[in-house]
């Protein structure tokens, strides 16, 4: 107990004598990710525990009653790694394959791949130095060279089909050429089918500026997995002479040797999710311009902002005077703004959780792959509550269900489709705090980040967060023709508003309105449907008009017309034989 006392201390830079047995951690400046830090180090020290089981309460008393009950009597033995093929096929996890998938161009929302976009701005980036870190960084990470096959399995090949670097030279041309360069790459679907996941490439810009753009397919990694190839891909050119250790663990080997933990996890966890199936709500019913069925070829566009540190310190400390964790304090904002817009109170937040057990094997904290996992949160807002008491509901309902992560929320979405007509879940909240996405070496390489753009097939709407020393950095990712005009705009710039009001707002009381004036007239306007009712039921001038005129068209369809009178008859028909049976 001394011992997690004192690495408690250590993550939240406090002398352990601060952390009491009964103290509440988050009020201490605990939040989830140094969470799972310690459970992860627990685990190596022989506590067979998830960090799902530590999300429930966090007190230190609390901790050590669980640790103490799982902890082996011997000291810890590795169970020895089941024998693997690094270069078979092997099966891909249930995120990939909705990525697989989803990107097919039958899909709703379709016909895009998991794909990040970034720019970096600078100067004097060398071409045939950046070309050989790019090399390297190849012959590091397996997975850069791993190819998708249609049968739902992923395979890691000796060779990438990687054609070398591409230079733009637009030193001599104007940003129109630079931003048909970025037009072109932004919204890349690779050919996965062929090992196309990633790519590297440079323009030089007049002045001797330079442009580095690099992008990657989430089926072969997460956000962490992004800010390792960065940082690896900066020290490779910073430190050509400098051979990186190499990886003594694999992707294929880390889901062999956690394949048995997981068969039981979910087995069980599927119970959990499928006797909530019923209860579960849909998407949020946001104002949407057009059917998502009807976009063949979404284009995603970005929404950003810059939170102040000194701001953000602020409803730090708000948060943990009530109990709550930073992350749970901005996804419960985010769910004030969705319902302001959304037609109905109840709705689906899909939450990607960064699910890599690094006590597999030390080299899994530096392997690059999509250990994304993901969990539906329901959020309800039916009732008028104090802004503190619903972030706490909703922590309460995240802890409750992140207890259950064995059944991937890939697998309870199809589960509800399969129940019956569902809306999913295409409204994400990525919030990635505790670690910064660019580090220093990155921006030392290559320049500033400058544009940055994601798209994920079948989401409408994906907002992330990024922690860095000076300030929060807020992303809205959004399918900008499924919305009709104006509404993102005004979402997010409510959702700005709110985090304001939060820095300096009285937590014990509702959120301020967050609806413009002008939208709400709107919505007056077109609920205020009072007036005189017509006699007789809805459908009686149809069958009016079949007696009056049963030649007259009714129906223009593919394949000729219908009239009136055919119409009736039709109806008609279906209508007996329902009544008949």
């Amino acid at each position: 107990m001394e011992s997690m006392r004192a690495d408690i201390a250590a993550q939240l830079d406090l002398d352990p004598s601060e952390v009491t047995d009964g103290a509440d951690l988050i009020s201490l400046g605990l939040d989830s990710l140094r969470a799972m830090r310690l459970a992860g180090r627990w685990r190596r020290a022989g506590a067979k525990i998830v960090f799902a089981e530590l999300a429930t309460e966090f007190t230190l008393a609390a901790w050590w009653s669980l640790v103490s009950s799982r902890l082996s009597e011997a000291a810890p033995v590795r169970e020895p790694e089941p024998a693997v093929d690094e270069t078979a096929p092997f099966p891909l996890t249930p995120v990939q394959l909705a990525y697989w998938i989803g990107r097919g161009d039958g899909q709703v929302i379709g016909g895009v791949g998991c794909h990040a976009y970034l720019e970096f701005d600078g100067s004097g980036v060398d071409p045939d130095r950046l070309e050989r870190a790019v090399r390297a960084l190849i012959a590091r990470h397996g997975m850069l060279r791993a190819i998708f096959h249609d049968d739902g399995t992923q395979q890691i090949m000796d060779t990438s089909p990687w054609p070398g670097l591409t230079v733009h030279d637009l030193s001599e041309l104007g940003e129109d050429a630079a931003e048909s360069i970025r037009e072109q790459l932004s919204h890349r679907r690779f050919d996965a089918s062929r090992g196309e996941v990633f790519d590297v490439r440079l323009s030089l810009l007049p002045g001797g500026q330079s442009r580095v753009h690099f992008e990657v397919d989430f089926l072969v990694a997460d956000v962490l997995g992004l800010q390792i190839l960065l940082k690896d891909l900066a020290r490779l050119y910073l430190e050509p002479d400098a051979p990186m250790p190499a990886l003594a663990c694999s992707f294929p080997r880390y889901l062999a040797a956690r394949g048995a933990e997981r068969a039981a996890r979910r087995t069980r966890d599927q119970e959990y999710w499928r006797g909530r199936l019923d209860e579960l709500p849909g998407a949020p019913q946001l104002p949407l311009a057009t059917e998502p069925a009807m976009i063949t070829r979404p284009r995603f566009a970005r929404r950003e902002r810059w939170l102040p540190t000194s701001a953000w310190q602020r409803i730090q400390e708000q948060a943990r005077v009530h109990g709550l964790t930073p992350a749970m304090v901005l996804a419960a904002a985010y769910c004030e703004v969705l319902a302001a817009w959304s037609g109905e109170p109840r709705f689906l937040l899909n939450l990607p959780l960064f699910d890599r057990d690094d006590t597999v094997h030390p080299d899994v904290a530096h392997l690059v792959a999509d250990f994304t996992n993901l969990i539906l949160v329901a959020a309800d807002l039916s009732e008028p509550q104090p802004f503190a008491e619903r972030a706490r509901t909703l922590q309460a309902r995240f802890r409750a269900d992140a207890r259950h992560t064995g059944y991937s929320g890939v697998e309870v979405l199809r589960d509800l489709a399969r129940n019956g007509e569902h809306s999913g879940a295409p409204v994400v909240f990525a919030c990635n705090l505790g670690t910064e996405l660019i580090v220093p070496e990155v921006r030392e390489a290559f320049g500033e980040p400058g544009w940055m753009i994601t798209q994920t097939p079948q989401v409408w709407l994906d907002h992330q967060i990024n922690e860095y020393d000076h300030g929060l950095h807020l992303a809205w990712d959004a399918v900008e023709e499924l919305f009709a005009p104006g509404v993102l705009d005004a979402m997010f710039g409510a959702y700005g508003g709110l985090l304001e009001w939060l820095a300096e707002g009285d937590w014990s009381g509702e959120v301020p309105a967050l609806l413009p004036g002008g939208q709400g007239v709107v919505r007056e306007r077109v609920n205020d449907t009072a007036g005189l009712l017509p006699d007789g039921v809805l459908h009686g001038e149809f069958f009016a008009r079949a007696v009056s005129e049963p030649g007259r068209v009714a129906l223009i369809c593919a394949g000729g017309s219908v009239s009136y009178g055919e119409l009736a008859d039709r109806a008609l028909g279906v209508a007996g034989h329902l009544v008949g049976v």
